[in-house]
């Protein structure tokens, strides 16, 4: 059991470490900068633009690897995938950004209203 419960946080931590490294660092000598720039804006751009995507990717690969059988590897995949979706928004500094409500006026016409505060 305790062994489980290791490979569950070991996989989540490097499914976002991968994750993030792949998305957002720039790596040594900026390869990673450059292998982003070299993908483009196809399917595997388009891939590592989106954490979320990415670490569903990553985290299949990390889920056949540490999965028993069959039923914990599918159940792994969104599991590690969640983990690293997490701790990628426990350690990201974005701040909130302010709701925006557009709703129309009498005559029919768009206004946009942004709220200040976000209520959580």
């Amino acid at each position: 059991m305790a062994s489980h419960f290791y490979r569950l946080v070991i996989g989540a931590l490097a499914v976002w470490r991968l994750t993030h490294l792949l998305h957002a660092e720039d790596g040594p000598r900026n390869v990673l900068v450059r292998l982003r720039s070299w993908v483009g804006h196809g399917f595997w751009g388009d891939l590592m633009d989106c954490f979320y995507c990415l670490s569903l990717w990553i985290a299949l690969a990390f889920g056949l690897a540490l999965g028993e059988d069959w039923k914990e590897r599918l159940l792994l995949v969104p599991a590690l995938s969640g983990a690293a979706i997490l701790l990628e928004r426990m350690s990201s500094n974005h701040e909130s950004k302010p709701t925006v409500m557009v709703s129309e006026d009498e005559e029919g016409s768009q206004c946009a209203a942004e709220e200040t505060e976000r209520s959580q």
